[in-house]
């Protein structure tokens, strides 16, 4: 599959940005400025199609380096990070996460780290409240907003909106978790395909949580959880969103993903799920939390429940790891207007090209922070 371009049909092209417009020095100075306002004018409302405040994603797949380019444009254009990695938003789920160290974190400002304790579920309706919060608090602060991550339903909840579905049924949550423990995950692949075999078609019979949210929508609404994805959705509104791919080679991608895990088991991540597992004060015979669903802390629980050894957990994670960042690649593949950059993010080659790309083609300059950015509505 190619790799899609920027849409430079996507670009604002209004003819009349370019007239009216006093010298270019005042537009450098302020590029949120209204181009037809007198100088002495206060700043105009919002107005739609108007001048936007933009909005950084950063996509690619897992070990890629996005953390590593968040950092390095955050630094140079006043800006902060808000995480869409649905692991690295529980607390003391550090090392499976692959989190930023504190010390970087303390240097440039990251926003949804460590913001769910690892026993409740965090839906992507919850993080896109959580991340609207941020985004309202950066826009005050005259700060830019990087989105960096790797979860591609938390980013299109934010930038696409959601459907309005039924709330979710711990009850019956706990239920489909108890068949899905007890007769495995392609039996309750089945059950949705019965119910929903649109929405089964769409969901890797291993991705259980999903599985688990389409038979949740399907027997508290009635309706298939298909349906009701077809219905209006509410986007974000009041930014001007420039997205960043990373596309690094195949096979260094693999290699590093392999060594990330040996590292993660080395430096403790068994030791990190038991002190988890034990705060929860979950027995072996409980379901698992969602948080623990994840990459490297499923398999360590089973090696803390005497289910498999060490190596191989590790195997197993880094065959996962490797599954999940094709399918990472395939989903942000269908994003629109990507500006996808061969390499990994902390290659200096790559976050040059980024930074000359993003001032050339985009108009974000280093000062584009500190100008006075309105307080627009969502």
């Amino acid at each position: 599959m190619p790799i899609p371009r920027f849409n430079d049909a996507s670009r604002t092209t209004d003819a009349k940005a370019d007239t009216g417009r006093d010298p270019a020095a005042r537009a450098a100075a302020d590029p949120f400025a209204d181009p037809f306002a007198d100088p002495g004018d206060s700043p105009p409302a919002q107005e739609s199609g108007g001048i936007q405040p933009p909005l950084i994603v950063i996509a690619g797949p897992t070990a890629s380096g996005k953390s590593s380019l968040a950092i390095y444009l955050a630094e140079r254009l006043n800006g902060e990070i808000i995480n869409y990695d649905s692991v690295q938003v529980y607390r003391g789920l550090d090392i499976g996460s692959g989190k930023v160290a504190r010390e970087l974190r303390r240097k440039i400002p990251h926003h949804l780290f460590d913001v769910v304790d690892p026993g409740e579920p965090c839906t992507a309706g919850r993080f896109r409240r959580m991340a609207l919060d941020a985004l309202a608090d950066l826009r005050r602060r005259r700060k830019l907003p990087i989105l960096a991550g790797g979860t591609g339903l938390y980013l299109r909840a934010l930038l696409k909106g959601l459907f309005e579905g039924p709330e979710r049924s711990t009850r019956l949550r706990a239920r489909l978790q108890r068949i899905e423990f007890q007769r495995g995950r392609p039996f309750l692949h089945k059950m949705l395909l019965r119910y929903d075999a649109d929405a089964a078609s769409r969901i890797h019979a291993n991705d259980s949580q999903k599985v688990i949210r389409a038979l949740e929508i399907r027997l508290l609404s009635g309706e298939p959880a298909s349906r009701l994805y077809q219905r209006g959705r509410e986007g974000l509104e009041g930014f001007s969103i420039v997205k960043i791919g990373l596309n690094p080679p195949r096979q260094e991608l693999m290699r590093r993903i392999n060594l990330r895990v040996e590292r993660m088991f080395a430096s403790g991540l068994v030791e990190e799920t038991r002190a988890v597992l034990t705060r929860l004060g979950l027995q072996e015979e409980n379901p698992l939390p969602t948080a623990l669903l994840a990459l490297g802390y499923r398999h360590a629980c089973m090696v803390l429940r005497n289910r498999m050894g060490v190596d191989v957990a590790v195997r197993l994670t880094q065959a996962a790891t490797r599954q999940y960042a094709k399918r990472q690649m395939t989903w942000f593949r269908r994003e629109t207007e990507v500006r996808w950059f061969e390499g990994f993010g902390e290659d200096p080659a790559v976050q040059q090209g980024v930074m000359a790309w993003l001032q050339r083609d985009s108009g974000i300059s280093a000062a584009q922070g500190s100008v006075p950015i309105e307080d627009y509505k969502l």
